[in-house]
């Protein structure tokens, strides 16, 4: 059955020392979210963390300067999703500006060549001949692949934001803020992110040196860079602590200013949203899945080249295909889920049952490997429990003996699904054979022939570190709104208010609603006019994916949000849970 929710109200906190030009309700929320002064919310450059804080930042800056100096190439190897494809686009964007002669990209096709820096892309990157290469959103747990490309000659400088195992790979240099005694205050830096400080401390290097005025070359302004690390950080769904809110606020003040990328702006359109009042969902829900869909179902590099395209026009081409291929996508997704919920459906959750799963393994011969992602992240919200989907590695050999298959994971609160994956690694050698990955998600290989162990050691490990609590599917409120405050003009500050995203919620508010009207529109979706309890004044709202409403009474999380239908700019409920009443 579908996780049961639970509405909890946040804490209010009364001590604050926020603008009080805000509205109280938007002081509330903030302060809810720990941010309790201005400087909290202060979104200016200069309140980013220092370079030099990152550990190894001095000696890749040096890797970097021998190759513009040498006139050597830099091939740059890039992941398959969009922090990867934004931190492709961001190395190569810059370091082009700063003068390098030669420098190009590699990314891996995720069906032929899996994930990072294998011995595999190396061999293939060797035919270019490259004497420098720079990873980027992957790395550093390539021990295999970094060990060909050292033995072949050529300089490795891993970038990477994702967590090390127990050996670090033998790079020239390495750039990561999870890497053991790195002291840079945020963990939670994208590819992207990592990337774009590394570029910032060149620049500083070159400037230093008197590299731009020797080459009679104008100095970059990075901060034309920014529109990419904030689609990067947004779609990678990384915690936006202070930090990543600031690359994010500066990175959407550029697209809504009309600075952004050529990419982007014709990825916007598709997605038939406009520059001028994005926020970070857009870029979440809108522009994320169009460049993701391309390393899910085709290459990545369709992707890269429309984010580094300044041909409008070439750029309008590129991201029409990139959404052609998110249609198909969704369509691949829409029926892997049916086939998944029909696996679910036959499985008894019960956690007191030491027996009954606890998370869930689910496998279909017949699923496409680079959508099985999402597929588990949908599993994950409509059951709130760990969700492992996999997919053959290789369909071809589906019956073949020693087979592979390659499975996608999505975690919830409490439980760290990368050291997860490490226990159990560590508990039964060889029967994982390559893992990595974050808290919430993370990715892993096995043989078809194990996955029945895999699933006893995958629960057995969840019984020794889940509790009910964590089992409990909680929607956190920041209360209940006045009929006087479901206004535009709260939804409007609300909105512009962010950015929002990982671990800095968008507000969220619960109360009780008599239905005054409801229909369906686009074939799944509820469309609500709502009467607040004890109000005689009506509000439109609508839940997605919702179907009609057997009572007339409900209790409902939303948030308020700005509708805007031929010109018409109006309050609107965007319901996330219903409770009939």
């Amino acid at each position: 059955m579908k996780s049961k929710k639970h509405i909890i109200r946040r804490p209010t906190t009364s001590s604050s020392d926020l603008n009080c030009k805000l509205s109280p309700v938007l002081q509330q929320v903030y302060a809810a979210r720990g941010a309790l002064n201005d400087e909290s919310l202060d979104y200016s450059l200069a309140k980013l963390h220092p370079i030099s804080a990152l550990k190894g930042i001095d000696g890749a800056v040096q890797l970097l300067v021998q190759a513009l100096l040498e006139k050597q190439h830099i091939l740059i190897v890039a992941d398959f999703d969009a922090d990867g494809a934004t931190s492709c686009a961001v190395g190569l964007r810059a370091l082009r500006l700063m003068g390098a002669a030669r420098v190009s990209y590699l990314v891996p096709n995720r069906f032929e060549y899996g994930y990072g820096l294998t011995p595999e892309i190396v061999a293939l990157a060797k035919q270019q001949l490259p004497d420098l290469i720079v990873t980027v959103d992957n790395g550093i747990s390539s021990i295999e692949g970094v060990n060909a490309a050292r033995a072949a000659g050529i300089n490795v400088l891993v970038t990477d934001h994702h967590l090390p195992g127990d050996e670090l790979p033998a790079a020239n240099a390495i750039v990561n803020p999870n890497q053991p005694d790195d002291h840079f205050p945020s963990k939670n830096l994208a590819g992207v992110g990592v990337i774009f400080y590394l570029m910032l401390a060149l620049r500083l290097s070159l400037r230093e040196s008197g590299w731009f005025t020797q080459q009679g070359i104008a100095e970059p302004n990075l901060t034309k860079l920014l529109d990419l690390v904030a689609l990067g950080t947004v779609a990678d769904v990384v915690p936006l602590d202070h930090n990543n809110r600031i690359l994010v606020s500066q990175g959407l003040a550029r697209i809504r200013n009309g600075a952004c990328c050529a990419g982007i702006s014709a990825l916007l359109d598709v997605a038939k949203r406009q520059p001028g009042n994005i926020v970070a969902s857009d870029l979440g829900f809108a522009v994320g899945p169009r460049l993701n869909a391309a390393g899910r179902l085709e290459d990545m590099s369709l992707g890269i080249e429309c984010l580094l395209t300044d041909d409008p026009d070439a750029a309008k081409v590129l991201a029409r295909r990139l959404d052609e291929i998110n249609r198909e996508r969704r369509e691949i997704e829409s029926e892997m889920q049916v086939q998944a919920l029909d696996c679910v459906a036959n499985i008894k959750l019960d956690f007191n049952n030491k027996r009954a799963p606890v998370g869930l393994c689910l496998f279909d011969e017949r699923w496409h490997q680079g959508v099985v992602g999402i597929v588990a992240s949908r599993i994950k919200e409509r059951y709130h429990r760990p969700v492992i989907a996999f997919a053959l590695a290789n369909a071809e050999s589906a019956a073949e003996e020693g087979a592979e298959i390659k499975g996608s994971a999505r975690s919830i609160k409490g439980v760290h699904m990368r050291d997860l994956l490490d226990a159990i690694a560590t508990r039964h050698p060889g029967l994982v054979t390559k893992f990595g990955g974050h808290a919430m998600a993370a990715g892993m290989t096995l043989k078809a022939v194990d996955l029945k162990v895999f699933e006893a050691a995958f629960n057995e490990a969840l019984h020794g570190c889940v509790d009910d609590e964590i089992l409990k599917d909680d929607i956190h409120s920041d209360g209940e709104l006045k009929d006087s405050e479901l206004t535009l003009e709260l939804a409007e500050e609300l909105r512009a208010a962010g950015p929002w995203g990982q671990a800095f919620p968008e507000p969220l508010f619960d109360g009780e609603f008599d239905v005054v009207q409801q229909r369906i529109v686009g074939e799944k979706h509820l469309k609500l006019l709502l009467q607040p309890k004890g109000s005689r004044s009506t509000i439109d709202a609508i839940a997605f994916n919702h179907g009609k409403l057997a009572g007339d009474q409900l209790h409902a999380a939303y948030r308020l949000d700005v509708n805007e239908y031929q010109g018409r700019r109006t309050a609107q409920l965007m319901v996330e849970y219903i409770e009939p009443r």
